[in-house]
């Protein structure tokens, strides 16, 4: 664990910040007419981390605009992959750390 995990990690906290954006705009426009809502969508990097790309939802005129339950469902999930990501960043620069003072 060093470089790679932090890198990873720091990946991680950028995406699940972003996908929190994400569903708050969705809740923020619960109400607005004609309003599609997004899907936060996480991708494995080339460099081990993660990204993120949200994509407007396809829905049928009877389905409606934003689900309530789901947006605050998954809000709950990028919150804690946020405070996951920032574990592992911490865990990362101790082990960092550890190592600079041992070569020292």
């Amino acid at each position: 664990m060093g470089l790679s995990a932090l890198g990873a990690g720091l990946s991680a906290l950028k995406a699940n910040q972003q996908a929190l954006d994400v569903e708050a705009h969705n809740v923020a426009n619960l109400s607005t007419d004609n309003f599609q809502p997004e899907q936060a969508n996480f991708q494995e990097s080339s460099g081990g981390g993660v990204t993120l790309s949200a994509q407007g939802l396809s829905l049928s005129r009877s389905e409606g605009g934003t689900d309530l339950a789901k947006s605050l469902t998954n809000s709950l999930t990028y919150k804690a992959g946020f405070q996951l990501a920032a574990k592992v960043i911490q865990a990362a620069d101790e082990r960092i750390g550890t190592l600079i003072d041992i070569s020292a």
